[in-house]
């Protein structure tokens, strides 16, 4: 004879098994994406750390040579070269380029004629193809027959002096990123309640202290994503750099990132290890300016709608 809790556990077992088919689903949907991030990102790092820690004999052959190659990069003042160029680098760019991108943000958040039209032109350097855009950039910094010389009624070697060089690839990764940024920061502006501005229009406040005071605070979320792609971003530059100054060129030791010299060590001079051993050293660098946003967003960045 069958007592009164033997059909609610009969219940709950089939609720779990529903449960559980669920789950199983849950884990096959997500399985590709798992099985991509272990083959193509977390094994990769697992034998980029090995490889650090020995010298590269050809032919996919390596020799475990302990922190020797740590102890060879530490030392030569190239690498620590190459990293004042990154950090420079992002202190050049970031900054300035999220703040023009919030600039842009809100000019297309506001009720102008064509705003479609100039979201579209302002994202268009982020669908041409980078060797097109540094081309035309060469062109512009030419320190012969370039437009902006011309303009200016200067001879300034943009891309040849160790002066400038740095700044005009500053001036081509900020130009090419700011419509990306923008279109972030104008996600996140959209989303701001226009009932906080007529409430502040009624209590006569002015705009800047509506941007400080409401547009800042509100849109810091999305601000914090962008600053953090964007310097993940600065960090691990080499394709701009590649592209706009070459092997040749007497002013590359001037610019030359981590990445790029990751690329001279691995695939040019052949020393895999002595290239794992850089790459190991950005992604600390990343790792801690990331912790370092994170810690700092307790701060300034706001949640609470």
């Amino acid at each position: 004879m069958m007592n009164g809790s033997e059909p609610k556990r009969m219940k709950q077992g089939k609720l779990s098994a529903a449960a559980k088919r669920e789950q199983n689903w849950g884990w096959f949907m997500v399985a590709p994406t798992i099985i991509g991030l272990l083959v193509l990102n977390l094994w990769p790092f697992i034998q980029t750390l090995y490889t650090s820690f020995c010298e590269h004999l050809g032919f996919g052959h390596y020799r475990f040579n302990g922190i020797q190659n740590y102890i060879d990069v530490f030392s030569r003042p190239e690498f620590w070269k190459a990293t004042w160029n990154t950090i420079y680098f992002c202190i050049l760019t970031v900054p300035l380029g999220v703040f023009i991108a919030l600039l842009v943000a809100m000019l297309l958040n506001a009720k102008i004629k064509g705003r479609g039209l100039f979201r579209t032109v302002f994202f268009l350097p982020m669908i041409c193809a980078p060797a097109a855009v540094t081309m035309v950039w060469r062109w512009i910094f030419n320190g012969e027959y370039g437009i902006l010389n011309q303009m200016l009624g200067t001879n300034i070697s943009w891309l040849t002096d160790s002066k400038w060089v740095m700044i005009a690839c500053a001036v081509v990764a900020i130009w090419s990123n700011i419509g990306y940024d923008a279109v972030l920061l104008l996600s996140g502006l959209q989303n701001i309640s226009k009932s906080y501005y007529e409430a502040a229009e009624i209590d006569g406040t002015t705009k800047v202290k509506q941007f400080f005071q409401i547009t800042l605070p509100m849109v810091s979320p999305t601000l914090f994503v962008v600053l953090i792609m964007r310097l993940m971003s600065s960090v691990k530059v080499y394709d701009l750099i590649f592209m706009m100054v070459e092997d040749t060129n007497p002013a590359v030791t001037s610019v030359q990132s981590l990445m790029y010299l990751f690329y001279r060590e691995s695939f040019i001079a052949g020393s895999r290890g002595t290239g794992s051993v850089i790459v190991i050293w950005t992604v600390l660098l990343i790792g801690i300016v990331t912790v370092v946003q994170f810690l700092g967003q307790k701060k300034w960045v706001n949640y609470d709608v």
